[in-house]
């Protein structure tokens, strides 16, 4: 007896040392905390922080987040890309729209592509040599069409030669508010492989370094740009800008005329691969 009641005066003597409460950490922040902090980021950086846990999983995938990424507009530019021979699929969440509409998807019987840009979430657009009007395109005296996978559209147009070089083109799409870019995608010389490597046969290329290309673009809104220069850099792509321009409201789509044209007849030109139109944000 005496040992036990020994036992019980120990136990009372010693200090009482309260429960410690388990650590809190990132996966206690409620969805809704952790949703607002990562609609700041950019869509790869919110997806990379969807794998780290359970909350952030979640606030990943919320509306309100992808909402924030997609275009103000985005609704008009879903009504432009998928018609009745490509429909949109109904009942998607934010996070599916966004991911549909950045991936290049194909309007007007496959001459134009259209995403969206990830930087900013802006639509960037890509009009084919199939979707411009080309002087001349159909005699094969002076071009021919080529498969390369160099192209997105696989498939460019090589002018062998020519007196009078015109190409023009237009696009009626709605942008969202900002500033794009307008660039022609194009190559001096013929592209092919050898041995499984690239090589580039310039032996038709001719022209070029006389006169000066003018590039010129204008808007349904009335805002003009043009630009000039030699083209040069025989077997490599190159973007040659045409000018900017700036939509103000996204609700009126915007039509946008362009074109690149070398009509001094004093001299022939040739050996040039004409690929695509690129329109992009600023």
């Amino acid at each position: 007896m005496g040992s036990g009641f020994s036992s019980f005066l120990e136990m009372c003597s010693t200090p009482y040392a309260p429960a410690v409460p388990p650590a809190t950490g990132l996966g206690d922040l409620p969805e809704s905390v952790v949703g607002s902090i990562i609609e700041h980021l950019n869509p790869q950086e919110i997806c990379r922080l969807a794998a780290l846990n359970r909350a952030f999983s979640g606030a990943s995938s919320a509306d309100f987040v992808w909402e924030s990424k997609l275009p103000e507009n985005y609704e008009s530019i879903i009504s432009r890309v998928f018609d009745d021979s490509n429909k949109f699929p109904l009942n998607l969440c934010k996070k599916d729209i966004y991911a549909r509409l950045s991936r290049p998807n194909s309007i007007d019987g496959d001459t134009k592509k259209v995403w969206l840009h990830k930087g900013t979430g802006r639509p960037s657009l890509s009009i084919s040599f199939n979707g411009l009007s080309i002087t001349g395109i159909d005699d094969r005296r002076y071009w021919s069409r080529i498969s390369t996978d160099e192209s997105r559209f696989k498939s460019v147009a090589y002018l062998q030669q020519i007196w009078w070089f015109e190409v023009d083109g237009e696009v009626d799409f709605p942008f969202p508010v900002g500033t794009y870019n307008l660039y022609f995608r194009l190559q001096l010389g013929r592209s092919g492989s050898r041995f499984g490597r690239r090589i580039c046969n310039c032996d038709q290329v001719h022209g070029w370094d006389k006169k000066p290309v003018r590039f010129q673009l204008s808007t349904s809104d009335g805002q003009k740009a043009m630009s000039e220069c030699y083209l040069t850099s025989p077997g490599n792509w190159k973007f040659y800008h045409v000018g900017s321009f700036v939509v103000e409201d996204s609700k009126v789509p915007m039509k946008i005329k362009f074109s690149m044209m070398q009509i001094d007849c004093t001299h022939t030109k040739g050996g040039l691969c004409v690929d695509s139109v690129l329109i992009c944000p600023k």
